[in-house]
């Protein structure tokens, strides 16, 4: 008999992780070792080397983002995977999960037997992502030219938040002046010529979330 699959759920919602437990539990090769209600908690948690895959969600209220956690739990030796389960389905979001270290991208409302399978494909060392993101991810790859840069989503995201420009360089450690290229060439790419357009097409095509 092969061992079990130790998980660790990361989620701020005792419901949301009391559910997974009664789904996952369900499943006679998956063995849920612990919960973590904080990215923190799941960073430490994850670093005692007795997990093989977490769940994790990205939005944890205040402190550490479910991405910074990722790329804290992925850059250690022998990490376990991070499969990424949340309601947010927005360019930004998903490419700040895989540039961490995701090893999956999975949406909440994704059925249980969706759900056991990319938690499977994960523990195997294997990408396992939603349909609806491995389409986004494949229409940036189709047309790169118009597809916003990873640091362009993070300074869009900013202004969709009211950010001015001066926060916005305070908060990514960039120029005011590099600030506002890279705007310039987000309305190039959204084809606008304000931040309320910007924000608003980039929210209409789920590029970032309001």
């Amino acid at each position: 008999m092969t061992d079990p699959i130790r998980l660790l759920l990361a989620d701020d919602h005792p419901v949301v992780r009391a559910g997974l437990r009664a789904l996952l539990d369900t499943e006679p090769d998956f063995r849920v070792v612990a919960e973590a209600s904080t990215a923190e908690q799941a960073v430490a948690l994850a670093a005692t080397g007795q997990f093989d895959v977490v769940l994790m969600d990205l939005q944890f209220g205040t402190g550490m983002h479910g991405s910074e956690a990722t790329a804290a739990i992925t850059a250690a030796a022998d990490a376990p995977r991070v499969l990424i389960l949340t309601t947010y389905e927005s360019d930004a979001d998903i490419l700040a999960a895989v540039e961490a270290g995701a090893g999956g991208y999975l949406l909440k409302d994704a059925p249980p037997t969706e759900l056991a399978a990319a938690v499977r494909t994960a523990a195997a060392g294997r990408s396992a992502l939603a349909p609806a993101v491995a389409h986004r991810l494949m229409d940036r790859m189709r047309t790169p030219a118009q597809a916003l840069t990873k640091r362009e989503l993070e300074v869009l995201q900013l202004v969709g938040e009211g950010l001015s420009n001066q926060q916005i360089s305070k908060r990514l450690f960039l120029s005011q002046a590099t600030v506002k290229s890279h705007l310039v060439h987000i309305y190039a790419k959204l084809g606008v010529d304000s931040r309320t357009s910007a924000v608003a097409a980039a929210t209409a095509r789920r590029l970032i979330r309001r």
